[in-house]
């Protein structure tokens, strides 16, 4: 139980950068190339908000957890 809440910091921080980098997408501040499945999709906007929201939710539980 120790190690419970590096891991999930760290975790919470990585889902919360996805979610933005598919944010930054979403509404073209970041380009993909063109083999990518995610071009001109505004939905994924939307995607990585939900995505970045849970990933600061993780990071808000492990830092409710006893050190």
């Amino acid at each position: 139980m120790p190690r419970l809440r590096p891991i999930l910091i760290a975790l919470g921080v990585l889902v919360a950068l996805i979610g933005a980098l598919w944010i930054a997408q979403g509404l073209g501040y970041l380009s993909w190339p063109a083999s990518s499945t995610m071009l001109g999709d505004r939905a994924w906007a939307d995607r990585g908000a939900a995505v970045a929201v849970i990933g600061l939710l993780l990071i808000l539980v492990a830092r409710r957890l006893r050190r």
